[in-house]
């Protein structure tokens, strides 16, 4: 009679056995696949990224190297899928003609969602919000466009913030109206008490204050989004793998606080 195999003989042989079957069988990693996937796609080694380099601080030239938000959100992208980054720059009326042609795999250059160019193209999640921001006093915070209710409103004439003040003095009670030239004057007029409040894009806000912070004035602000104008990443709509990893990889950038560090060093 022979002996049947004891417990001891069997167990780790047996264990290393279904080890290396689960381990083979696991679903790797989404965001992993999606950007192995991408990188084979991209069978250059290169990302090919077109830009408009006349829209600081996004993008544009300085002693002869392209710098900017979008400039470094292009690098980092191209790095995580593991592939070089080739920036070409184009005019802003060219950029989706370039990737049509393909010309450019991808393009980053502050473009706004468009629905109307959805049956084309292909877009990221948002990685930047250039919406209009109803900028208050840190003393006297607003927390909504209904709250200027008998306060002074500074916004630039003839601007998106202008169409939207207008539209809201349709809409509630009487508040004063401010039209400034220049965004920048609307908020200078709020950091003077001149005016309770300012409606201007987030871009010129973000700068703004990192102008006054570098010549020393202070203007303790509050500000919120009252509408939204989402940047993207464009690209084919033949290549849905490599808008995945894009996506993923912004999405990856924005909970890791990565996108909130290249916004901090240009805005």
């Amino acid at each position: 009679m022979v002996a049947r195999p004891t417990l001891r003989r069997l167990r780790w042989p047996t264990l290393a056995f279904l080890i290396l079957v689960i381990v083979l069988a696991w679903p790797r990693d989404d965001a992993a696949r999606q950007r192995d996937e991408a990188r084979r796609l991209i069978a250059s080694g290169v990302l090919r990224i077109g830009i408009d380099a006349s829209y600081p601080p996004f993008a544009s030239w300085q002693d002869g190297q392209l710098v900017g938000f979008d400039v470094d959100l292009g690098l980092a992208l191209a790095e995580a899928l593991g592939v070089e980054a080739r920036f070409v720059p184009l005019s802003f009326d060219g950029l989706y003609d370039a990737l049509k042609t393909v010309q450019v795999d991808v393009l980053i250059s502050a473009l706004v969602y468009n629905p109307a160019r959805t049956a084309e193209v292909a877009y990221t999640r948002p990685y930047y919000d250039n919406g209009l921001l109803l900028v208050s006093r840190a003393e006297r915070p607003l927390d909504a466009m209904a709250a200027i209710v008998g306060l002074r409103l500074a916004y630039q004439y003839g601007s998106d913030a202008d169409t939207e003040a207008r539209k809201w003095a349709r809409r509630i009670a009487d508040f004063d109206i401010m039209p400034y030239e220049l965004p920048t004057h609307a908020l200078d007029a709020l950091c003077l008490s001149q005016a309770d409040a300012a409606l201007v894009e987030a871009t010129t806000y973000f700068l703004h204050a990192r102008q006054s912070k570098k010549l020393g004035r202070t203007c303790p602000a509050h500000a919120i989004y009252v509408t939204h104008n989402p940047y993207v990443v464009a690209t084919r709509l033949d290549q849905p793998a490599l808008r995945n990893a894009l996506d993923s990889l912004i999405e990856s950038f924005q909970r890791t606080g990565r996108i909130d560090t290249l916004r901090a060093k240009w805005l």
